[in-house]
């Protein structure tokens, strides 16, 4: 089979069913898991980037960007619940297309993975600094605001950000058991927050602020009107990464075939919910253009901040000066649970390609005293702080979701070729009208990646031939599934692979530079072009020294 072997099922099975101290610790029930999804969810979305999504693209019409987002990723959602329902093994999409696609497509989305909960778990840190600022002010302390924003943001470094991505990291090291307690005690308390946001806030809703619901577009595609819209649905599928988090712990979970389609369907239904009521209040009593710039990182304090009537002078009277501070608090207590579930799963995924070859042994090590994945937690520690410390949060928040809305497609396409390929699988929870269901999917996710930023797909384009580059350099050559193989067949595929995207790299720099415009800073460009060229020739070389497929074939 070559690059595209599958992993066989009686192999996920018996990893799934695998005990003792070097094993992950089953400890999650249905109301855990369900816990650990509106964890991730609930402040991702709602306390991030709603602020700048509305001012930037969407003005009210964020509440139709929700509905929109949440279509295509309850789609998605009955694809995942299908397979985590068959394979009860963490590595959420990766560990699905393995056993579906083979391991050149499981390698892709693997590494697809790792980009989305890096960049999700940066985009909340950074948030989080902000909400922390305006805590402490709110007390008389007034932190340097160069030691508190990145480079881009007028600042230095973001030194909050990383502080509490490295506190999370040492208490997820220490175990999951603690953690999945406190983050359920940390979900009941962000969801009381939202109630009590929405029903004060519901009666001072000023309905002129939802005129006009859906701003003119500018003239550029994705400021307002439709296309802001449609972008704007794009960058908030950021805010669904939850119930995808919670198939990364499948092998933590007590029932797996049973627990999992729970966890994610409900985690789901749960706050798409709370985003369109939230969305709805937090547009109605403050104007869209209030959440523009550095204060729409933290809209809640800006929504919180218009909540009260206006006296005769003309001076908006807070109606509960209380509860900014209080509320703000709770968002930095939620957004910890938050950052430890994102920093939870790309370990999860990290040590699922590892124990198949796929990446050094090193990661798939499990600490005995804590059975936890130590290494790959310390070196997502690492690298989230440093990010979390020098990128803008839009920027990583627009990441978050081009990597999110990829993997979504591809799950999607994994559940029709499934039922073609094994129709007898036993399979505790079925996605309906099959393959229906998958199409709109796959449709409604690729055609809502198009509306992202041209930017965004620079870094997606770069970051995938990085990928591809340490596949073709150590993962194709320790795979466990084929060990002893000195060549083996697909690798015209792969190479074809790296030149297709190089030239991606080269159209996609060209397309951010039209819509940037030509006099405009053209850095971004001229990175693309350099690594488009590189990896263009790279693989140029390997298809020069590949052998043919005759000689493949006889090894």
């Amino acid at each position: 089979m070559g690059l595209f072997v599958r992993k066989p099922f009686d192999m996920l099975y018996a990893e799934a069913s695998e005990t003792g101290n070097k094993t992950l610790k089953r400890v999650l029930g249905p109301v855990s898991l369900v816990a650990f999804g509106i964890g991730v969810i609930v402040g991702a979305g709602l306390f991030s980037i709603t602020g700048t999504v509305a001012a930037n693209y969407t003005g009210p019409g964020i509440i139709l960007s929700f509905i929109l987002a949440s279509v295509g990723c309850c789609f998605a959602a009955l694809c995942y619940s299908e397979f985590a329902s068959i394979i009860p093994v963490s590595g959420s999409a990766y560990t699905y297309s393995y056993a579906t696609m083979g391991e050149l497509i499981a390698w892709i989305i693997g590494w697809d993975l790792v980009l989305e909960y890096t960049v999700a778990a940066t985009t909340v840190s950074i948030s989080w600094s902000r909400y922390f600022n305006v805590f402490l002010q709110h007390i008389g302390i007034f932190l340097p605001p160069e030691l508190c924003a990145c480079p881009w943001d007028g600042g230095i470094i973001n030194l909050p950000a990383a502080g509490i991505v490295i506190v999370m990291s040492i208490f997820l090291i220490r175990g999951i058991e603690g953690s999945s307690i406190v983050n359920t005690i940390i979900v009941v308390l962000k969801i009381s927050v939202i109630l009590i946001f929405v029903i004060l806030g519901w009666k001072y809703v000023n309905t002129e602020n939802f005129h006009p619901f859906v701003p003119a577009n500018t003239g550029k595609l994705g400021e307002f009107g439709i296309s802001g819209v449609l972008r704007g649905a794009a960058v908030v599928s950021f805010a669904f990464l939850g119930f995808d988090a919670v198939s990364t712990a499948a092998q933590e979970s007590k029932n797996p075939r049973r627990d999992m389609p729970i966890g994610i369907l409900c985690s789901l239904l749960v706050v798409t919910i709370l985003y369109i009521a939230f969305g709805y209040v937090m547009t109605g009593v403050a104007n869209y253009k209030e959440f523009g710039g550095l204060e729409g990182i933290a809209p809640v304090a800006v929504a919180i901040q218009h909540i009260g009537t206006t006296d005769a002078s003309g001076i908006l009277q807070p109606a509960y000066p209380w509860l900014n501070a209080a509320i703000t608090l709770a968002i930095l207590i939620g957004y910890c649970s938050v950052i430890m579930v994102t920093l939870m799963a790309q370990s999860r995924v990290f040590l699922s390609m590892s124990r198949d070859g796929l990446l050094p042994p090193f990661f798939s090590k499990i600490n005995p005293k804590f059975r936890t994945p130590a290494h790959s937690n310390i070196l997502f520690m690492v690298f989230v702080a440093f990010l979390a410390s020098i990128v803008p949060a839009e920027v990583a928040g627009e990441m978050t979701s081009i990597g999110t809305l990829l993997a979504f497609t591809l799950v999607c396409a994994a559940v029709i070729i499934l039922r073609k390929t094994m129709p007898g699988v036993e399979r505790a929870f079925k996605v309906p009208l099959v393959p229906l269901i998958p199409i709109l999917g796959i449709l409604t996710c690729l055609g809502l990646m198009i509306f992202l930023p041209a930017d965004t797909w620079i870094r997606l384009v770069i970051w995938m031939l990085i990928g591809l580059d340490i596949y073709a350099a150590y993962g194709i050559h320790h795979s466990k599934l084929e060990e002893g193989v000195k060549l083996r067949r697909g690798n015209s595929v792969l190479n074809g692979l790296g030149l297709g995207l190089s030239i991606l790299c080269f159209i996609t720099g060209l397309w951010h530079q039209q819509t940037a415009g030509w006099s405009s800073s053209k850095i971004l460009l001229v990175i693309a072009f350099a690594i488009g060229a590189s990896h263009f020739a790279y693989y140029m070389v390997r298809i020069y020294r590949q052998p043919s497929e005759k000689a493949e074939q006889n090894f």
